[in-house]
């Protein structure tokens, strides 16, 4: 078989030099399926013309035989390069195609109902900075008139993040239709945590309960980013704080709970640190800005007002996450 070829790519280069026409070129290209279908390697290809050239030309000096077999020699090593590159891009498609299916599921696994109450109105906005999100909103209801919300972080990005979110979702489904307290839902979640997530993984979480017969709002925290209080009357922000770990650090930990009277216009702003810790090429974009934005459309629905904090967020890191968005805002109306 190389012989075979030895000669078919002599007679094809000879034709060529001779008359170095297109239908010769066409001819060559042909022949190169063919090689390639015989799975001859770049350096048996200069191995194979190297060789008609000798036949072909018997003068040529030795220098240009010596040429050959140097690029013989780059060939070999860049056939091997090539391979390894080759096979390092199937990897990464294979990875990629794994990674947006892992989303999907992620984003059907994850999904939640928005409640709705009379006199609420509920904006949210959850983006994740990679192809999984370590943020996570969790809705409970009832027919009593009661709204809860989970607003959780992973400690952790990725894959990892995301196999940790679902087992806060499979303890928020268990709790579903339950009038269970802010501090009685973070203790329940805090408890599967810590049995099924690895000892590396953490998860913070604000955890708030309305009630739209009264227009409390009782809130709890396991170490996350405290939930604000904007006062429509005053114009003022106040932080929502409770002491309590971090999901996952100790199964006896205890949560407090605090409440707080919403009135026509208030909101409750809840978030992750991807909100509070966005960077610009100055630094850190201080809670004032934060504040300033929600304070431009305030008078505006929920979802409107959640949008506009992200869109000029965004605008202000120059259209780069570098974690995880998560921002939720109540609206007594």
């Amino acid at each position: 078989m190389v012989h075979k070829i030895e000669n078919q790519y002599k007679e094809i280069l000879n034709q060529y030099m001779q008359r170095q026409s297109e239908q010769n070129l066409y001819v060559g290209q042909n022949f190169s399926r063919q090689l390639i279908s015989e799975n001859i390697s770049p350096e048996e290809v200069i191995s194979v013309h190297k060789a008609a050239m000798q036949e072909i030309y018997k003068e040529l000096p030795d220098v240009v035989w010596h040429s050959f077999d140097f690029l013989i020699e780059m060939m070999i090593n860049y056939g091997l390069a090539l391979q390894e590159r080759q096979s390092l891009l199937q990897r990464q498609e294979e990875i990629r195609v794994e990674m947006d299916l892992a989303a999907n599921v992620q984003e059907t696994l994850l999904k939640t109902k928005l409640p709705a109450l009379k006199g609420l109105d509920i904006g949210l906005l959850s983006i994740p900075a990679r192809k999984m999100n370590g943020d996570y909103i969790y809705f409970i209801s009832d027919e009593e008139g009661h709204a809860g919300i989970a607003v959780a972080d992973v400690i952790g990005k990725g894959l990892p993040a995301a196999l940790c979110m679902s087992m806060v979702k499979f303890g928020m489904d268990s709790l579903n239709n339950s009038p269970a307290s802010p501090s009685e839902v973070l203790g329940v979640i805090n408890r599967v945590v810590e049995k099924s997530i690895d000892d590396s993984m953490f998860v913070s979480m604000f955890y708030g309960r309305y009630d739209a017969s009264t227009a409390a709002l009782t809130y709890g925290s396991a170490g996350h980013e405290p939930a604000i209080l904007y006062r429509s009357k005053t114009g003022e922000f106040d932080e929502l704080y409770a002491k309590g770990l971090l999901l996952g650090v100790s199964p006896a930990a205890a949560y407090e709970e605090h409440t707080v009277q919403l009135e026509e216009n208030d909101l409750v702003i809840m978030m992750t640190d991807g909100v509070t810790e966005g960077r610009t090429d100055e630094g850190f974009i201080e809670r004032e800005v934060i504040f300033e934005l929600i304070q431009q459309k305030k008078d505006e629905p929920a979802q409107i007002i959640v949008q506009h904090v992200y869109d000029e967020l965004e605008r202000m890191q120059n259209a780069e996450l570098r974690d995880d968005f998560t921002l939720v805002i109540y609206k007594k109306v």
